[in-house]
């Protein structure tokens, strides 16, 4: 499938109208024109020469603002090889990290006293980033009737009260929830965004991590660049791929932020990781795939044994862990021994070296009824956890 874009009610922030970094996107240049054989004397960067003393530091030298071109091409088929979406190269923005995609794009894409949308319970660091810049964040309350994701009343709602909404950020499977939007719920948000010109930021980091139904047709979770080539999707090597320390994410642009984020990205940070983005290579092979698949599988035997643990838990409500290694529930009956999620959570770890995250860090709001499990460090740890967390509660 190709996709095609169009004319917009969008432009870029008034704020990401700075000059590039000259030295940088000459950099990009003298790397497309050795990739074509030239041989380029190249007296630009303030990029040492002299090689480190042997069996110390490996040199590794600037990249383009946006990464290398093999790493935006080989990302480019990633799209193509999972989700049969053409996304063009030129349009791939490689980041020092999602957080650092994160903070580009909203600076491109937001000027201060702009309204943008987040699902509350949510990733903090959407709203934070947000509020240290300037713009205006407005909470979306959701709640287990909306499988803690964000609908299109809730939008109406929201900007009825707050007025329009520069832009929408979703996440899918989302943190702390796990929960996912199918593709007919992921349109409706397209569709609702697409109408009233507001811009759909979709977090997709966990796409990958997902524990579908043998019949789900989009196994590993529906890009919002499949159903729009305007919306803007963030990913990393951090979570599938497990590459946390090297600090590598990515964004996918619409025309419009192309050229503002890389004058940004050029003047933030000079270029992305140069040795992370040459193992980030690595990646999209076949053999890797295969590797990250049976990490994936033992996500899943975690979050069995705690789905088949929570009645012996008796805590209260918790959301669908459609994937991500997130398991989000309210304390229910713990709430009234302990008073708040971030007492027990302190309890737990005082008392039975167990910790947990409170909700609140997720929900301001609500989330001091609510705990967060994360499953990511295993079978083994899930397993133990378990034990003491009941030992605890039975005390």
């Amino acid at each position: 499938m190709t996709i095609h874009g169009g004319p917009r009610l969008m432009q870029a922030s008034k704020r990401s109208a700075v000059p590039a970094f000259e030295v940088m996107r000459i950099t990009d240049q003298i790397a497309t024109r050795r990739a074509a054989g030239h041989d380029v004397v190249s007296l630009c960067a303030g990029e040492p020469s002299a090689r480190p003393t042997p069996g110390t530091l490996k040199p590794a030298g600037y990249t383009g603002p946006l990464g290398t071109t093999p790493l935006r091409e080989g990302i480019a088929g990633h799209y193509r090889n999972w989700y049969n979406v053409a996304v063009d190269p030129a349009h791939v923005a490689v980041t020092t990290g999602s957080s650092g995609a994160f903070q580009l794009v909203f600076l491109a894409a937001f000027d201060p006293g702009d309204r943008v949308a987040l699902a509350s319970p949510g990733y903090p660091a959407y709203r934070n980033i947000l509020a240290a810049l300037g713009v205006q964040v407005v909470e979306i309350p959701t709640t287990i009737e909306t499988r803690y994701q964000p609908t299109p009343a809730l939008l109406d709602a929201a900007e009825a009260e707050h007025g329009h909404l520069a832009g929408l950020v979703v996440a899918s499977p989302a943190n702390p929830t796990g929960t996912m939007l199918s593709r007919a719920d992921l349109t409706a948000l397209v569709d609702w965004c697409r109408a009233r010109g507001t811009r759909l930021i979709s977090d997709e980091i966990y796409h990958g991590i997902t524990f579908p139904a043998a019949a789900d047709p989009d196994p590993r979770g529906v890009t919002a660049v499949e159903l729009d080539p305007n919306a803007i999707v963030i990913n990393s090597f951090s979570k599938y791929w497990g590459m946390t320390g090297w600090r590598l994410g990515w964004a996918l642009l619409p025309q419009d932020l192309v050229g503002p984020l890389e004058a940004l990205a050029s003047n933030f940070a000079l270029s992305p990781p140069a040795p992370a983005q040459e193992l980030a290579m690595t990646a999209f092979t076949a053999e890797t795939y295969a590797e990250r698949d049976l990490v994936v599988q033992g996500f899943a035997r975690a979050r069995q044994l705690i789905l088949d643990a929570a009645p012996a838990l008796d805590w209260g409500v918790a959301a669908p862990s459609d994937g991500a290694f997130y398991y989000y529930s309210e304390l229910g009956p713990q709430l009234e021994r302990f008073g708040t999620a971030t007492a027990y959570a302190q309890a737990l770890l005082e008392q039975a070296d167990v910790a947990l995250v409170p909700g609140v860090d997720f929900d301001p709001i609500a989330g001091d009824r609510a705990v967060r499990i994360s499953y990511a460090a295993g079978e083994a740890a899930v397993r133990e956890a378990l034990a003491r967390i009941l030992a605890f509660q039975a005390r």
